[in-house]
């Protein structure tokens, strides 16, 4: 008998499931790891582990995608039942159910008209003191929800959403994770949708500015979810691809993944973020004050790459920011802004992770003040083309502003393993982050 039979033959004697050890585990029914973040709090995170073989899919395109999470998008959400879905290849969400691209000429409202909107708007007919109103505004609004009503993907309760393979790709999708519990996304890469209509506001700073809709992913008042290994990006359309009008960048991306309103229980590791701009909030206004005691998340092992801003910007939640590699190219079109954003009564912990600068970066830009006042952070290393080695960032950030920040963020994390040394995390993060890495 071989050991591969005796293997199966012992797990029948004793009522077991066993996998060899020499065999690769069906990672769709794989579970987040005790202590892997606050993911892993309380119960957690299982997604679609317990699925019947009947709610095991695979998704090769938009229409496939929306009958595995349920068969109704208006709905999908409400659907609880345990369920794995492998993605396969490449899915444009942009495509109607026959598999034919979807354009802005397919979502438009039939009263848009963007030259028109451009003559009624601009800044030397309707100034900057008022926010933009009337007929083609409205118009430009019913086209927007036209496109939300199709790209915006619901996911519902215990799912596991995960590619096949090494080459799972989603484009153009807006993945709400809302009013759930107990989800899993791993090993895709995501392709950020774009807005087609984004809304021209006259009041935003003093010369205006284009607003877009659609995160690439959005968490919002669910609990238990795993992000892992996944990509996020741009694509092949950049900013500097989308134009500009009256004097102000075209913006038809917003956030990457955002995680908000009273979301909990949040781990989000080994993925990769790169080629964007507003990456990831946590917390989405100062206001809502039922955040507190909420948002908590655990960020490690991401690798952010030519990223400009918000990795995070955190507004109240308890947030483990570990273990994380940020690389920065002067060359790149998204110039560096920030990468921790200290927001509204947030509490980041930050340690030992490794931002790296081919040019010679202001270390004091690292943090960015957001009406925050406390972040711990320690063994944090920063590379430079003169300069490298451990960085006291808060020292750094205080000798440069008025404002001073302190670490009495009054938590410290204990669901993580081994904190690695930010010095190896090139090899760590850089070499199996992103989709297609895991093994």
């Amino acid at each position: 008998m071989n050991r591969k039979a005796f293997v199966v033959l012992l797990s029948c004697l004793v009522g077991l499931s066993v996998t060899p050890a020499y065999g690769k585990a069906d990672l769709g029914r794989e579970v987040l790891a005790k202590n892997d973040g606050w993911a892993s709090y309380s119960t957690g995170t299982t997604g679609g582990s317990a699925a019947q073989e009947s709610q095991v899919f695979t998704a090769r395109n938009r229409a496939e995608l929306i009958q595995a999470l349920g068969g109704d998008n208006a709905t999908n959400r409400n659907n609880d039942t345990p369920k794995i879905i492998y993605i396969e290849g490449t899915i444009d969400i942009n495509t109607d159910d026959n598999g034919n691209p979807l354009g802005p000429d397919d979502y438009k409202d039939p009263a848009f008209d963007f030259d028109q909107y451009l003559a009624a708007y601009s800044p030397e007919v309707w100034g900057y003191d008022r926010e933009v109103e009337g007929p083609l505004e409205d118009a430009r609004d019913r086209s927007s929800d036209n496109q939300k009503k199709h790209i915006v993907i619901n996911i519902g309760s215990n799912t596991t959403l995960i590619g096949k393979g090494d080459d799972a790709k989603i484009i153009g999708g807006a993945f709400l994770v809302k009013n759930v519990n107990n989800v899993i996304i791993r090993n895709i890469e995501f392709v950020a949708p774009l807005d087609y209509f984004p809304q021209w506001d006259p009041t935003d700073g003093s010369t205006g500015a284009w607003n877009s809709e659609y995160d690439g992913m959005t968490i919002e008042n669910s609990t238990h979810v795993w992000v892992d290994h996944n990509t996020f990006g741009d694509g092949d359309t950049t900013d500097s691809t989308t134009g500009s009008y009256f004097g102000k960048e075209f913006q038809q991306h917003d956030g990457l993944l955002d995680i908000k309103n009273e979301a909990n229980y949040v781990t989000v590791s080994y993925n990769v973020f790169q080629d964007h701009d507003k990456t990831s909030i946590i917390g989405s206004s100062d206001s809502r004050k039922a955040d507190e005691g909420h948002l908590k998340v655990t960020l490690h092992h991401n690798y952010y790459k030519n990223v400009s801003q918000r990795l995070p910007r955190v507004r109240y939640g308890e947030v483990h920011v570990s273990n994380n590699l940020y690389e920065f190219d002067e060359s790149s079109e998204y110039d560096f802004s920030y990468a921790l954003g200290v927001g509204y009564k947030s509490k980041i912990y930050a340690e030992n992770n490794m931002f790296m600068f081919d040019f010679e970066a202001d270390k004091s830009r690292i943090l960015n003040d957001y009406k925050g006042t406390s972040i711990y952070e320690e063994n944090n290393y920063v590379v430079t083309p003169s300069s490298r080695g451990f960085v006291d960032l808060i020292a750094e950030f205080n000798a440069n502003n008025e404002l001073q920040l302190d670490e009495n963020v009054g938590w410290e994390p204990t669901l993580h393993g081994k904190i690695d040394p930010a010095q190896s995390l090139i090899g760590q993060v850089k070499t199996k982050a992103g989709a297609g890495e895991l093994k």
